[in-house]
């Protein structure tokens, strides 16, 4: 079973990459922290827009969760991280 990924939802091409590929693909607003700090441990992996990667406080949350900056990236460079860090 493929991991369960938490997209920003403005990277629409990264999060149907990832579900084509077999991902379990959650499309999430980043704007409201106080849901983003209860998902936290229901998802393997974040991918989010370099802004709000910061701006919720995720990286100082204690998760064992990939945090992706996904700015820049193409869904294909992102999904190659995926693979590579979830290994």
């Amino acid at each position: 079973m493929k991991p369960r990924v938490a997209v920003e939802e403005n990277l629409t091409p990264i999060e149907e990459f990832l579900s084509e590929r077999g991902y379990e693909v959650e499309n999430i607003n980043f704007t409201d922290a106080e849901e983003i700090s209860s998902l936290v441990d229901e998802f393997d992996a974040f991918v989010v827009s370099g802004l709000d990667s910061n701006m919720l406080g995720i990286e100082d949350t204690e998760t064992d969760a990939i945090i992706i900056d996904a700015s820049g990236m193409t869904p294909e460079e992102v999904y190659d991280e995926l693979e590579a860090r979830l290994e």
